[in-house]
């Protein structure tokens, strides 16, 4: 079986030591040693002032929606992973749609400012495959309106363009250590913030709201890392470089291959940028490949080969949010059309080259 995804992970026998440090210590949670450790090393390695770490990515977006004291309307996208969405709706905040750029499938700057009203308190964008938004155009809207900006980066750990982390754009960026992700602490996640004041206010939030053991300084949750996830994400940086150089080998590997395809698009190398690929997104054009999306995911599948329609349905379709007029397909054309065309084919670092070639074998074979 060959998967979308398989997550990397160090040397057993070195995280066994870790693990036995803490069964010794009996200190499992609440900012203990490895926390620290990994808080402080993970900003080093990301280039960043300022990182809080979360249980998960949800728990992140959902505490800094919080931390800006974010409340109204927020423009954001359809073509993301549910959670985006979710953690509006679990504020009580109502999600507003904009439609997505054909060519990196992230939000559409163009089509923000039709989309502000006086209930606008914040745009949400998503660096979706970890390809930056267009931040400075992003940031010139919200300045313009007086708008608060947090990144969905779940997709965009170590990325950089033009040599600067992509984490120290907008207001507060939110990463995800999900098992799914290039880098991973089993589950986990992170708020990445540019000042103390601000980082004192997140912490305070993932921990009851508790400043001290005598004083709660607002309506908190639960949302800490513990001990265990800590250690192996301190364990992970050791080996994430070398993740990453595997993953791009792949990338590259596709890139070559399909490249040539007609009715296969792939998404174009932006040279400013310092990718950590996530996954090798395709799009197939039906009109001119002359099968389907789901044609070409039903081929693999029976060949042994898994990958994922990320991102569809888009957020919009579902239930809980189809309702909304900003939800109309018609104000999604670009959307509505990417997300019946997307396939993302398996990228994981000891992925074999043969079962690479072999995917992109069973492609090339399918084309009419």
């Amino acid at each position: 079986m060959i998967y979308v995804t398989r997550p990397s992970l160090p040397p057993f026998e070195e995280f066994i030591e870790i693990l036995r440090d803490i069964w010794n210590s009996r200190w499992l949670t609440n900012d203990g040693p490895y926390h620290k450790m990994f808080e402080k090393a993970l900003g080093e390695y990301l280039g960043v002032k300022y990182v809080s770490l979360f249980a998960n990515g949800t728990l992140a977006l959902v505490t800094a929606l919080q931390a800006l004291r974010i409340t109204g309307e927020v423009i954001t996208t359809p073509y993301s992973f549910v959670a985006t969405t979710h953690a509006l709706h679990w504020n009580g905040i109502t999600p507003v749609f904009c439609d997505i750029e054909p060519n990196y499938c992230n939000m559409d700057p163009e089509k923000i400012e039709a989309l502000i009203t006086p209930r606008t308190t914040a745009i949400l964008p998503v660096h979706v495959y970890g390809n930056p938004c267009d931040v400075d155009r992003i940031q010139e809207i919200a300045d313009r309106y007086g708008l608060k900006v947090i990144y969905d980066a779940c997709h965009a750990f170590g990325v950089k363009i033009n040599g600067e982390s992509i984490l120290n754009y907008g207001d507060l960026s939110i990463l995800s250590f999900h098992a799914t992700k290039v880098f991973t602490t089993f589950e986990g996640g992170a708020v990445v913030c540019h000042d103390e004041k601000m980082k004192k206010r997140i912490d305070f939030l993932k921990n009851f709201g508790f400043a001290d053991e005598v004083t709660v300084v607002g309506p908190g949750i639960n949302a800490k890392m513990n001990e265990f996830q800590a250690a192996l994400g301190l364990l992970q940086l050791k080996y994430v470089d070398e993740v990453v150089r595997n993953r791009r080998r792949i990338w590259d590997i596709y890139q070559q291959r399909l490249s040539n395809i007609e009715g296969v698009r792939l998404i174009k190398r932006n040279e400013a940028v310092s990718h950590t690929p996530q996954y090798f997104p395709i799009f197939i054009e039906r009109g001119i490949f002359g099968r389907s999306r789901d044609e070409v995911y039903d081929a693999l599948r029976k060949h042994g080969i898994y990958p994922r329609r990320y991102f569809y349905p888009l957020i919009s379709q579902f239930p809980p949010y189809r309702g909304l007029p900003s939800a109309s397909p018609a104000n999604l054309p670009v959307a509505e059309r990417v997300t019946k065309e997307v396939l993302c084919l398996p990228l994981y670092s000891d992925l074999p080259e043969e079962s690479v070639e072999f995917v992109c074998e069973v492609i090339q074979r399918m084309q009419k």
